[in-house]
């Protein structure tokens, strides 16, 4: 009987290229991955690439070459089109710990030598100057709040504190403003995003993606040497928005409300307990489904129960027979809190492209500092100047729209991805915008179906507190 064994094909030793090719030859292979790997040469993995992969589009092969790619000062903008990639990972430079400097932002190519550019810059500068200005009042203003502890050094407060206060002065920061992100990807993932980014309005995106393909060529030559721009992304995007723009429509407000059950599925209780039943069991689905449907309530919550009740820890996961069950909201969050909602990218996101027509939040921080004269006239600034640029290039105005400020984002996502989106982003240590978003998903999702969602167990808080607690309006 063959002894079983574990092992890495390490990329110290190996190409990313020669790693895909062990793994695929496996398939038609009776040797090890070792024997198989030293029997390779970059030059015969290349061959194998060329034939299998681009020649026969066997393109699951290239999800065995994996990358770490190392992007550095980008714009915050340019960030939500790389992450915008759902098969990949991402750790980015964090608004909340770090703080920026007055020079942290970028000059998008298109405004080079147009007679915005200079407003733009002054624009710019004005936020992040006001943004300077506001981190010690607002970082006085917490410290009474949470005093430093018996023997805690000055460093290890301001470090307990630092989130509290910088989590409210990042409202001014503009999505011009860089950082850094680090992208883990499988070649084939890469080749699509390598595609988007060359296709992407925006210059900086473009530039972005040949750098990515140059850089990562040096790693797998063969299996993006391919990625070009695809004309049907631009073609179907200027489509769209022209047909958008000739719409009529009264203008954009965030006067409606921030969170709106769209569509859910109605049967959703039945269908999630009916898939459970089947996954155990050995009847047809829709034997499964009858049943259910004639149970009493008493007898679903048992079996809710069954399904639920053993999730002790918020970091247990759901079985994923809750995938049966869907919702659609559409949201309206402040831009900060969008920069946390888009990393759940399991969810299907429809994010507008960002604006300053749908207004802005104002931190209570910020007022109980004394601040609010200078955040509104800042951010009165900057919506003042994105007309300016938005009458020219809507795209590039974005660029000059501070977190602060609302956009809106249409979601559909599963009642798992509900589970560990409304547990992860309502905690006490997550952003108060974020939680205020997490709550009320929770809210509309227990209003439904209150059966299935009765595990979520989530903190005491509200989201009318969370607004109460953190804004002014």
């Amino acid at each position: 009987m063959p002894e079983r064994q574990i092992y890495l094909l390490s990329p110290r030793e190996l190409s990313p290229e020669t790693i895909a090719v062990a793994f695929a030859k496996t398939s038609r292979s009776p040797e090890s991955f070792r024997e198989i790997a030293q029997s390779l040469t970059d030059e015969a993995s290349a061959r194998f690439h060329e034939r299998w992969v681009i020649g026969y589009g066997h393109a699951s092969v290239a999800e065995h070459a994996v990358l770490h790619i190392a992007i550095e000062n980008v714009s915050r903008l340019a960030i939500e089109a790389i992450e915008s990639n759902r098969l990949a990972s991402y750790t980015e430079k964090s608004t909340r710990y770090q703080k920026w400097g007055p020079e942290d932002f970028i000059l998008p190519p298109e405004l080079e030598n147009h007679p915005l550019r200079d407003e733009f810059i002054e624009t710019v500068q004005l936020l992040f100057s006001t943004y300077a200005a506001s981190l010690e009042p607002v970082r006085q203003v917490v410290a009474q709040q949470f005093p430093r502890r018996q023997e805690e050094s000055d460093e290890a407060w301001d470090r307990r504190i630092r989130s509290r206060y910088v989590d409210v002065c990042r409202f001014l920061l503009p999505t011009a403003a860089v950082a850094n992100v680090g992208m883990t990807v499988n070649a084939r993932e890469l080749e699509h995003a390598i595609r988007k980014f060359l296709s992407h309005p925006l210059a900086e995106v473009r530039a972005i993606g040949e750098q990515i393909k140059e850089a990562a060529q040096a790693e797998t030559p063969t299996l993006i040497k391919y990625a070009e721009a695809v004309p049907s992304l631009a073609q179907t995007r200027e489509a769209l928005e022209q047909a958008a723009s000739t719409l009529d429509l009264p203008p954009a407000t965030a006067e409606t409300d921030f969170c709106t059950l769209v569509d859910y599925d109605r049967a959703g209780e039945e269908t999630v307990l009916a898939a459970a039943l089947y996954r155990f069991g050995e009847m047809p689905f829709d034997q499964a489904l009858t049943y259910v449907q004639h149970r009493s309530p008493e007898e679903r919550l048992g079996l809710v129960q069954a399904l639920l009740g053993n999730l002790e820890s918020p970091h247990d996961i759901p079985l994923r027979e809750l995938e049966y069950c869907s919702y659609t909201f559409d949201l309206i969050m402040d831009q900060g809190a969008y920069a946390e909602f888009k990393r759940h990218r399991m969810m299907t996101q429809t994010p507008q492209r960002l604006t300053t027509r749908l207004g802005y939040a104002i931190p209570r921080l910020i007022e109980e500092a004394g601040l609010r004269p200078q955040y509104e006239s800042a951010l009165q600034r900057a919506a003042q100047v994105y007309e300016k640029l938005a009458a020219w290039n809507p795209h590039v105005a974005q660029y000059v729209v501070p977190n602060g400020f609302y956009r809106r984002v249409l979601a559909r996502f599963n009642l798992r991805n509900a589970y560990h989106f409304c547990r992860l982003r309502s905690a006490p240590n997550a952003h108060f915008s974020i939680r205020k978003i997490a709550e009320r998903i929770a809210e509309e999702i227990r209003r439904v179906h209150p059966a299935l969602s009765a595990f979520m167990f989530l903190p005491d808080e509200t989201w009318q507190e969370v607004d109460a607690n953190h804004f002014t309006r």
